[in-house]
């Protein structure tokens, strides 16, 4: 079953980029909260993740961190299992 995957983001910041394009490479639905101009979304970000830099990024509810840290899962083979993502063989 696919995980639900939610990323608070701004438009032009870069590992929200980053993090959009692996998104799509793994063929990941997800949903973007734009916190850009939103203050009280950016606050709600802070609150859950405890960090206060974008992308912040949650599969199914758990705080997994930005762009850097999904690169990192997905370089140790963990990203495709918290995303619920079949591995071949």
């Amino acid at each position: 079953m696919p995980a639900e995957v939610i990323m608070y983001a701004t438009r032009f910041c870069p590992y929200c980029m980053r993090a959009r394009s692996l998104l799509k490479k793994k063929g990941v639905e997800y949903t973007e909260i734009s916190v850009g101009r939103d203050r009280d979304l950016w606050d709600e970000m802070e609150q859950r993740s405890g960090r206060n830099t974008v992308p912040q990024i949650f599969i199914n509810d758990e705080s997994v961190g930005g762009y850097d840290d999904i690169a990192a899962l997905d370089r140790q083979g963990e990203l495709d299992q918290k995303l619920g993502i079949e591995q071949d063989g």
